[in-house]
This record gives C-alpha cells, structure tokens and sequence, in this order.
C-alpha cells in the first residue's frame, strides 16, 4: 500500500494543526457556525443527532495493522469503543467531543490516516474493489490509479468547493465489485484491442432522491490522460452545475438536463484545451505509484496436499465448509484466498466493530494476511492474501472472535446506514429492522437455499446504504411523525446495474419481517432451477410480489 514520504507528513501536519486552530477559535466563539460549517465538513466531522461524527478515509479500502491499532486506541480513548465502516469504505467515529477531533486527527495523522475530504462539496474517497489486486477475475491492478486520483484530488484549490459532493470509483475485474455505475464518475480500468491500458469513462451516477445510472461519455481514455480529463469534467461541472438548489447540485442532474452526448463534447472541448498541461501522467508518475502495490512475499505450496486436507476438515467440521463456501474466495495465486470477516452477526448494527475487535482483525492480518487488511463496500473487513493451509486455523481465530459468521452474500449480510439512531438526516431508524431480520431469517440453510440477495436499508432519501441498487431496498420515510418503510425490488449494482422499483405504500416497522417472508415465498414458487432472486424477479415481474404482499388475509 501507499507510503507517505515527507511532503505527503508535511501536508497533513499542517491540515491538523489548522483545524486545531479554527476548532479553539469556534469554541471560544471567535468563528461564527457558518463559517465554521465547510471547516469542520472538509475534515470529516459531521454534528449528528447526538454527538459529532467523524469520517475517516480508507483510501480504496486498504488499511494496515498499524493503523488498524491506532483506530481502536482512538475509539477506546475518545468514542465509546467502537467504530463504523461505511460503504465508501471509510471508518466513522460515531461518539467524539468536538474539543477532542484535532487531537484525535493528530493521532490518526501519526499512521498516515486522515480525514481531510471525507465530507463537504470536494471529492471524496475514491473507492475500489475490496479484492482489488488480488482477485482472480481481474484484468488490472486499479489500487495505483486510485492512489495517483486521491493525491491529484486531496486539496485541490479548484475543487474545494464544487456544486455538491463528488464520488469516483474505479473497476478493473470482469464482475464490479466497486458499484462504479452509480458514482460521479466511474472509470472501467482495461486493455483495448492494441494492448494499450486505458479507461471507460462513466459520469452522472448517483443515487439519493434522483438515482441514475452513469452514461459512458468516453469509451477509451488512454492511461497518460488520466487526470486531464478527470480535470476536464470537474471544471464543466463546476462551471455548469447548479448552485442554487443542493437537490439539482449533484453532476447526474447536470448529465440528464444537458444529455450525455452535449455534456460529452463539452467535456472533450475543455479537454483540447488543458490536456497539454501539466496534468498529463508521465509513464515515470505511473511507474512511481504502481511501486507502492507490488505482491507480498508468497510462498508456495503442495497445492494436492493442502486441497486434500482442507477437503477432510470440510468433512468433519460442517461450520468451517459453510464458511469455506460464502466466507472464503479464490486469490489469483492458487495457494492463496481471500477471506471476508463478517461484521453481521445477528444483534449486532451492520458494520460495526469494537476496539477489541480491531485489534484482534489487526493480529490476524499480521498473523495470515502480510499486516494488510481491507474495508468492504458491504461493510465488512477482507484479509486479502490468507495461505490456504492457514484457513481452519484462522477460522478457529475468526470464530472465537465473531467473524465467521457464515452468510456473506446472503440476505442477513444487509447493507445498512447508522438510521435515525445516530443521523440528524434520517427519516427512521435502519438497525431495528436489519436485527428483526436477521432474527427473523437465523436458518442459515435456509439462506443459503435462497442464493446471493443483497439487502440493503436506507434511513433515508439520500441512500447512504444504497438502497435502490439493492436486490430488495428497503427505504425509512417520514409520514405525520411517524416512521415507516417503502420496499424497492429489482436493483442490481453490478456489471448491468440496475434501480429498484418500489413496490408500493409503505409499511410500519413491524411489519418488515413479514413482508420480506411473503417477497421470498413468492420467489421461492416461481423460480426455475438454478434461477437466483434477481432472475426470476426480471422474468415474472413486480405483479406476483406485489399481489401477494398487498392480499388483504381472509
């Protein structure tokens, strides 16, 4: 993973120590809250309904076990001892006294962590696929790319206050792991038919109250050009965009006023015009960041021998088989995978971990996984390089620390914001109903009969669990006072990404667990051999859930 060299220390020293200041002079009532306001954003500290929360960058995921120590020291010392990983893969601090957030940046800054950019109207974390690098179905490494995005963005002068928030995803695998269609930007990293590496080029997904599907403006943008055309689309939205209504900000409602085909020519025009510039990647640039992500140093093995051993264990020990099957993925080097902690165990918020915890996930990467480890979209933690013959004995270690929860991928590995428990932005409250559920499905043959089904919960409108890509979405609304929940069906994140469709009128708290049952029912009548939820929902429609679900009871 990326280093940090003196320029990069220099630079966040001198961030922390200017939020100290502005932060001692808002205290002491020197700074006006307004003015205060996108100080505090673009350092990651929101004020939410109870206490402040900060946001902490994981850039594209990647995270080491100094750092991963570090957080569960900040937790423990200044929050109530645990932490929130979010689906932009950040880490969130749900409980700090706002005269603590500059020493704790201090404390992150000491292991190269920070929180500059991770809220505000900049770009934020660019994010990635969690199996990035080591993933057995991808074309090339993006991790380099999205380290060149996240130091070209970090403080960028003419990006420091766009219209509205900016998100940008990279994808470089045969399957996209990384949602890139529903970003501000989404870059597909491949090679075309002249070997040359380069970029498909997406703009104006977003969800939130309009939810789009980005729109190819740029088939094939080779590698070198990389940030001057980043820097062409920045600069016609940030001339472009709306300022005068935060709802019509985003650049996706920019796209769908102009078309994408204006805003394409737009874009090249600007892009004639700057692309001789300085921002132009030099092969030395590209080389330069490709250095920070080079293999570990893997050992092989006898690949038949270790097979047939795990092959025996998954015979006698039924648990570790499950989790084998849903927990554990292929690595690109056949003597190694990929392992998922889930961070879902039933009665516990969707994405969160506790210091102890941390530390533990820190001993094991240390142990199994060359000190790295990653955050997940889905809110979970991967050890990306585990050595087959170490799997049982990391199961054993994940188990007792309540990581080996078998359902990745399964309808209890729910996707969930933080809700009206936590957010001042939320309509209702989001962990509730990911726990009735999760009691409610506990039967994890019966979950595994189901297939892969994402399930995704959003306390809100603005989609922070991306609840319209959701295969079911599950959306908290306000109605006089009152919280209850709309259902979306239909969404898909992938390679053919796709928006749910509501159901219908919402219903109340209590009666999401039921609804859902009656939802799966029908999929479980309808569907054909080896059909999965999506499937068979494209083939018979919304009619037969919605008939079924809304049926008054005789």
């Amino acid at each position: 993973m990326y280093i940090y060299d003196q320029h990069d220390h220099s630079i966040l020293q001198q961030r922390v120590e200017q939020f100290r200041q502005q932060t001692e002079r808002y205290l002491a009532g020197d700074l006006a809250e307004e003015a205060f306001l996108p100080l505090r954003l673009q350092n990651g500290l929101y004020v939410q309904r109870l206490a402040p929360m900060l946001r902490v960058n994981v850039p594209y995921g990647m995270i080491n076990s100094t750092q991963l120590r570090r957080v569960a020291r900040v937790a423990r010392d200044y929050d109530k001892g645990y932490v929130h990983i979010s689906t932009r893969q950040n880490i969130q601090f749900n409980w700090p006294d706002l005269a603590d957030v500059p020493a704790i940046l201090a404390e992150l800054a000491e292991v190269e962590m920070h929180a500059t950019q991770s809220s505000g109207n900049c770009i934020r974390n660019t994010t990635a696929d969690q199996f990035a690098g080591i993933a057995e179905d991808e074309l090339l490494d993006p991790r380099p790319y999205c380290e060149i995005i996240r130091q070209w963005s970090t403080l960028h002068p003419e990006f420091a206050f766009l219209p509205r928030k900016f998100k940008i995803a990279v994808n470089a695998a045969k399957e996209d792991r990384a949602a890139s269609q529903v970003h501000d930007i989404g870059l597909d990293l491949y090679q075309n038919e002249a070997g040359e590496t380069g970029f498909r080029v997406r703009v104006g997904g977003g969800l939130g109250r309009t939810p789009l599907v980005g729109s190819v403006v740029r088939e094939f943008l080779p590698e070198q050009e990389l940030l001057s055309y980043l820097d062409a689309v920045l600069r016609v939205y940030n001339q472009k965009g709306r300022r005068d209504n935060k709802y019509k900000a985003r650049i996706k409602i920019l796209v769908k006023a102009m078309g994408p085909g204006a805003f394409a020519e737009l874009v090249e025009a600007e892009w004639e015009r700057i692309r001789e510039g300085y921002t132009r990647l030099t092969q030395d640039e590209i080389d330069r960041a490709k250095s920070f992500f080079t293999e570990p140093a893997y050992s092989s093995f006898d690949t038949v021998a270790v097979d047939n051993s795990i092959s025996e264990l998954r015979a006698e020990h039924t648990a570790f088989d499950k989790w084998l099957t849903r927990n554990v993925r292929q690595h690109k080097k056949a003597d190694y995978a990929s392992v998922t902690l889930s961070l879902k165990p039933t009665g516990v918020a969707p994405g969160d971990v506790t210091e102890k915890q941390l530390e533990i996930i820190a001993d094991l990467a240390d142990e199994y996984s060359f000190g790295e480890a990653r955050t997940t979209h889905e809110q979970n933690i991967v050890l990306g390089d585990v050595a087959k013959d170490k799997l049982f004995e990391l199961w054993q270690k994940a188990k007792a620390a309540g990581f080996a929860t078998p359902n990745i991928g399964t309808l209890t590995d729910i996707i969930c914001c933080p809700g009206g428990d936590y957010c001042s932005l939320a309509n209702a409250k989001s962990i509730p109903i990911a726990e009735a559920i999760q009691r409610r499905f506990a039967d994890m043959d019966y979950l595994y009969d189901l297939g892969d089904l994402d399930l995704n919960i959003s306390g809100c409108m603005n989609a922070c669990a991306h609840h319209h890509v959701g295969h079911i979405g599950i959306l908290g609304v306000d109605k006089k006072g009152e919280e209850f929940y709309q259902v979306q069906l239909g969404g898909n994140a992938g390679n053919d990404t796709k928006l749910g469709k509501v159901l219908g009128p919402a219903f109340d708290a209590d009666d999401i667990p039921s609804v859902l049952e009656k939802i799966l029912n029908i999929f479980v009548d309808n569907r054909h051999e080896g059909e999965e939820f999506l499937q068979t929902y494209e083939r018979i429609g919304m009619a037969p859930f919605k008939e079924r679900v809304y049926a008054k009871d005789h």
